[in-house]
């Protein structure tokens, strides 16, 4: 019950209902040059940075969260590769030190008046803005989710809370179907939803259980994956290790009790089907952050409306964006926050100088795609969906080296380079391996 607890909470993460407050602290009043909201991997990455262009004591980050995690790696905890505990560092760790961390939630943002309000009624003002705030995981908007998490046999990788509960599901399984869901709604890490899959068919290889197995990736969408370098690959490994894949299949209800999962024909409106599983990975529905939703900062479709190129707000040149809680037009993952981090700065640097921004984001995003316990294809791209490999080499094909990137090389990035700000993707080394060439 305490883990469904906690999944309702996470839909509101960012938003909380106000209390009235007697407290000193619910009147209190700060003010900060540089505000960031949300200390995920695009806030604290630019709180980084930020200390160093304006002091530590010019910055300040409004987060509730006790852990970061560094969630790419939970792919591998689901297929028992990595523990959930090694994806965790204390949030006040990983914050730049000098820098003011506010625990708390945002409750509402005023661009108009430059303030925010957090949810013990503290009003923050500031000079300039970064909403870097993440998105929302809708599990609930799932008939019979989240609390059919109480039951066995379902996990999803996508939370804290039900991650080992993929690889529970995985060592129990004796034989029938094995589940893999990709909603209807954008998604943070489009390759996720597959990978575990991979992951699962080689865990049951290994385990001499693949023979009473049917695998099943049943996928909202009318591709494997986005592009078609990378799909082509992908639906080679599928037709070679047996696999079944369905287009335009939505999961819309589980009945966790009956062990049995409802999909509609996205193609067909108003046909179902209905299948019974064994084992069931879950990737819920996403959206945009609530509080960016409710706010004169969103477009018409709730994400922080910001330009493509320079990640500057559209209408308040204030505001900066970053990361998942954006509309930007490509692949929400932590290599696009890396990239988008160095234009970012650069952009953020120029403004207070009151320049013309001159660096533009060309939407680089990456998915190592995992396809087993040793590979992975390692799929880079750009706004058009087109490949921008960093590698001199066919990167559509599996590579045991691209997995020891995977595992341990980006790892170590992240928490040490992406986080203390000093990496800004791979950008600049693909120019060295391509001698100067895109």
């Amino acid at each position: 019950m305490a883990t469904v607890c906690r999944l309702r909470q996470c839909r509101s993460s960012g938003i909380a209902i106000s209390h009235l407050h007697t407290s000193s602290r619910a009147s209190a009043k700060q003010h900060y040059k540089m505000l960031v909201l949300g200390g995920g991997s695009g806030g604290i990455a630019m709180s980084a940075r930020m200390k160093r262009m304006l002091g530590a004591e010019n910055v300040a980050v409004v987060e509730p969260s006790e852990m970061h995690y560094y969630q790419p790696i939970w792919t591998l905890v689901g297929a028992g590769a990595k523990t959930v505990a090694s994806s965790g560092r204390p949030t006040a760790s990983v914050m730049p030190s000098g820098v003011k961390l506010v625990k708390s939630k945002v409750q509402e943002i005023n661009p108009d008046s430059n303030t925010v309000r957090t949810d013990d009624g503290t009003e923050i003002s500031y000079e300039y803005l970064i909403v870097a705030l993440g998105l929302q995981l809708h599990y609930e908007k799932i008939k019979g989710l989240p609390e059919g998490f109480q039951h066995p046999k379902i996990g999803s990788n996508y939370s804290v809370q039900t991650v080992e509960k993929t690889w529970k599901a995985l060592q129990d399984f004796k034989e029938g179907n094995a589940l893999f869901t990709f909603p209807n709604t954008p998604v943070k890490c489009a390759g996720a939803p597959q990978k575990i899959m991979y992951l699962s068919d080689a865990f049951l290889r290994k385990t001499g259980k693949r023979a009473k197995a049917n695998i099943i990736y049943n996928t909202s969408l009318p591709v494997l994956f986005g592009v078609k370098k990378y799909a082509d690959s992908l639906w080679e490994i599928v037709k070679h290790r047996d696999l079944k894949v369905n287009l335009r299949q939505n999961l819309i209800e589980v009945r966790a009790d009956k062990q049995e999962a409802v999909f509609e024909n996205l193609d067909k409106p108003g046909e179902t089907s209905v299948l019974e599983y064994e084992m069931l990975h879950v990737t819920p529905p996403m959206g945009p952050n609530l509080v960016v939703k409710g706010s004169p900062l969103s477009d018409e479709a709730g994400w922080l409306d910001v330009n493509k190129e320079t990640l500057q707000h559209k209408t308040y040149p204030n505001v900066f964006g970053i990361g998942d809680c954006t509309n930007l037009p490509t692949s929400k993952t932590a290599a696009a926050v890396a990239a988008q981090s160095a234009v970012l700065n650069r952009t953020i640097k120029k403004i207070l100088k009151n320049e013309k921004p001159d660096k533009k984001y060309d939407g680089y995003t990456s998915c190592p795609l995992v396809t087993s316990y040793k590979t992975v294809i390692l799929a880079e791209f750009d706004y058009d969906g087109q490949p921008l490999e960093t590698f001199p080499i066919n990167q559509a094909k599996e590579r045991r080296i691209m997995y020891h990137m995977k595992v341990d090389v980006m790892p170590h990035l992240y928490w040490h380079g992406l986080l203390t700000g000093f990496w800004g993707g791979p950008g600049p080394y693909r120019k060295i391996f391509h001698l100067g060439m895109k």
